[in-house]
């Protein structure tokens, strides 16, 4: 009997162990089940996106910088990122430009039906405040405490960010207002800040110009993945020529660039690969570049909306919610008289797209001060021609 105990001790604990290693895998399971749903939901590992959209050319014949900027603008906001976290850069104003037979418009197509200026632009930097030193401090966080929000890249390492550039360069750099210019060296050490900052999860760069693909030879970050219009050596063209106004409307690649962004929703599954796509060298006869080698992520697996969109993650709930106790709590706490207050009214005025486009008013004609002195000077000349001196006793 001494000598069954033991085995019975060793048979319970070893049903133990086993027990034990059972519940374990199945724990490991749903842990393992649990994990790749996290990973699926979190495919990307953001949880905010920004967009960082610059012009840097001024001067009317530099239309289509302004329109690419504005329809990339009008993009990215129809695909769910808010204006608070979009930095809108435009180095001249072509919708109040004199020459601009259409007045507070911008449009990116010859048929203008499509206004990218629209009635709700919200511009950050506009005019003589887009400069190299204020695009590179927007990057890098390094601004005066004034500087208000609207303004400010508030992005952190959970931040998708979205750069596009527009303008004139050339090989390795990219000329702000024909006053000075960016290096590639410059923008690659200013993305590099920025992840020595933790101010971005992964970044687009995106830029139309010509030999664009110089501008991201330099990059050495981590998470960057790179487009430009043309290679070393390649002219980036313009697009849609307009007569009426005298000049192209868009650059190429944008144009194509934006007639693929029509096609996406919030909820599209088309991925990276599919934008490299978009503007072969027959159509922007310049050759598109990529450069994808610095970014850990397979391009396939990547979706447009990881920049171009919002993310919003949401926590659904099958409980119910009653709020009515918290209600009642917070109208205890005020007089009756304060609750009964009558609601806010606006005062009744025209839309915004109404008073743009309505006629002004026809005012009275009334002739000029100096039209009265000359018009009684003639009929004397005519008087003392017709009948001379000696009549001008019947006169007086």
């Amino acid at each position: 009997m001494a000598a069954a105990v033991p085995g019975g001790a060793r048979g319970r604990a070893a049903a133990a162990l086993l027990l034990l290693l059972l519940l374990g895998c199945c724990g490991a399971a749903a842990a393992g089940g649990l994990q790749d749903q996290a990973e699926q939901f979190f495919r990307s590992g953001h949880t905010n996106n920004w967009a960082v959209l610059v012009c840097t050319s001024r001067f009317w014949f530099n239309y289509r910088h302004v329109a690419n900027t504005l329809s990339v603008y009008r993009s990215v906001k129809r695909l769910g990122i808010p204006d608070s976290h979009i930095v809108l850069m435009l180095a001249d104003d072509m919708a109040c430009n004199p020459r601009n037979p259409k007045p507070a418009t911008v449009f990116s197509h010859k048929n203008m039906e499509l206004n990218v200026y629209g009635d709700d632009v919200e511009v950050d930097y506009r005019s003589y405040e887009v400069t190299v030193e204020n695009f590179l401090r927007v990057l890098t966080g390094r601004i005066p405490p004034s500087t208000p929000r609207s303004k400010r890249l508030l992005s952190d390492d959970r931040s998708n960010i979205l750069i596009y550039m527009t303008g004139h360069g050339g090989n390795g750099f990219l000329k702000f207002q024909d006053s000075e210019e960016i290096t590639n060296v410059e923008l690659a050490d200013a993305f590099e800040q920025m992840w020595q900052k933790r101010r971005y999860n992964e970044l687009l760069f995106i830029i139309d110009t010509c030999q664009g693909a110089s501008m991201y030879e330099r990059f050495y970050s981590p998470n960057i993945m790179a487009l430009a219009s043309s290679q070393v050596g390649e002219d980036s063209l313009s697009h849609q020529p307009d007569l009426g106004i005298g000049v192209h409307l868009m650059d190429r690649y944008t144009f194509y660039v934006l007639e693929f962004l029509e096609e996406i929703h919030p909820a599209s599954q088309t991925n990276m690969n599919d934008l490299f796509q978009v503007c072969p060298k027959s159509l922007c006869v310049s050759t598109p570049g990529h450069r994808t080698d610095l970014f850990q992520r397979d391009p396939q697996n990547v979706l447009i909306t990881d920049f171009f969109g919002s993310v919003r993650k949401v926590e659904i709930t099958t409980e119910a919610l009653s709020l009515d106790r918290d209600v009642a709590g917070f109208e205890s706490k005020f007089p009756e008289e304060e609750l009964a207050t009558e609601p806010l009214k606006y005062a009744e005025q025209l839309p915004v797209a109404q008073i743009i486009h309505q006629k002004p008013k026809q005012k009275d004609w009334h002739p000029p001060g100096g039209f009265i002195l000359g018009l009684w000077a003639l009929i004397i000349m005519v008087f003392f021609k017709t009948y001379g001196i000696k009549h001008m006793k019947h006169v007086f």
